[in-house]
């Protein structure tokens, strides 16, 4: 019995610590069931439980009040949003699914970059970290908040600005439909035996290790002129506008390995048509990028002979055939490694 009531009065605590946390970052109490929202909204049940599972969040039995005045206000303004815009059931999917995988995510992120801080700043091993957290979050809810709009809003301009140069001089059937509608540079940088390197590491070594890689590769990409699409792992997808922005990505990404701690990568990189969907890109390019990453070797950049002829009208490469590889699902190829040209003298 004596168990069971110290098991029950530690329990507690953690509820009440749990509950408050939830009412500061929410702004306010979860007062409202399922039923409540469909009758605030004039939105169906279905479409009301569709929207939460779209945002990656769990759908509550109809009587708990899980909801919040927040949750009641965004539905209305999602509403309003589709029915302004005509959209249908798969572009709204699409576009709530956006915000939840991406906030998921970001929310994950953000909070385990602080659980770092914590076990870095004051010396607290890992749970005394995220315990500690748990207080700071609340309090840097509204910061974080307001720099996700800033940082969501010049990404926006940054999107739409890019759209504006590529297509203003273009009219309404000029794309082939056909083919896939967008010209880019795509390509892969893979570290090499990854799994050997990171084996018997801490968890704080294994996530020094991917941190640096990711934030290297990063920076390169966007120096370079290009656009991280995703991180997969042990590897970066990335795309440019122009096959020049590519090369100067992929060479730049092959060299990476020299400055600093040793991180080697193969590089494999095209020009060619993708389809941009869900904040990724699909395609054959995408496919041959990844193919010829594979084949690669350290420090190397590998491109196929289409971008490779792009390429060679510029002094500023170096284009060397290699001998003929079979690229898994694609066949045989004659790959081309490509460098940076050096005068001599």
């Amino acid at each position: 019995m004596t168990s069971d009531t110290t098991s029950d009065d530690a329990a507690e605590p953690s509820h009440d610590t749990a509950a408050r946390i939830d009412l500061e970052i929410l702004g306010g109490p979860r007062r409202y069931t399922l039923d409540d929202l469909a009758e605030g909204t004039g939105l169906p049940h279905d479409l009301i439980e569709d929207y939460w599972r779209w945002l990656g969040l769990p759908v509550q039995h109809p009587t708990e009040r899980w909801f919040t005045e927040a949750d009641m206000d965004s539905l209305r303004e999602m509403a309003r949003l589709a029915a302004a815009e005509h959209l249908d059931a798969a572009a709204l999917r699409t576009l709530v699914r956006s915000m939840g995988h991406t906030t998921e995510r970001l929310a994950l992120w953000q909070v385990e970059a602080f659980v770092e801080h914590a076990a870095r700043e004051r010396d607290l091993d890992d749970l005394s970290a995220r315990l500690t957290v748990l207080d700071t979050m609340p309090h840097l809810a509204d910061v974080l908040a307001h720099q996700l709009e800033h940082a969501w809003r010049r990404q926006l301009a940054a999107v739409t600005g890019r759209y504006a140069t590529e297509f203003a001089g273009a009219r309404s059937g000029d794309l082939d439909e056909r083919k896939l509608p967008l010209r880019r540079a795509v390509g892969f940088a893979d570290i090499v035996s990854f799994t050997k390197r990171t084996a018997g590491l801490g968890s704080e070594e294994l996530s020094e290790f991917v941190q640096l890689f990711e934030t290297r590769a990063r920076d390169i990409v966007t120096e370079a002129g290009g656009r991280v699409v995703k991180t997969v792992g042990d590897a970066v997808l990335f795309i440019a506008d122009d096959v020049q922005h590519g090369a100067e990505v992929a060479l730049g990404l092959s060299t990476a390995a020299r400055e600093g701690p040793e991180i080697p990568v193969r590089v494999g990189f095209v020009w060619g048509r993708v389809l941009s969907r869900f904040g990724d890109v699909f395609g054959p390019s995408v496919n041959l990028a990844s193919r010829l990453t594979e084949a690669s070797q350290p420090g190397e950049v590998l491109v196929d002979p289409a971008t490779a002829a792009l390429l060679a009208t510029s002094p500023r490469y170096a284009l060397t055939e290699q001998p003929e590889a079979e690229l898994q699902g694609l066949g045989t190829m004659r790959p081309v490694r490509l460098q940076r040209a050096y005068s001599g003298g």
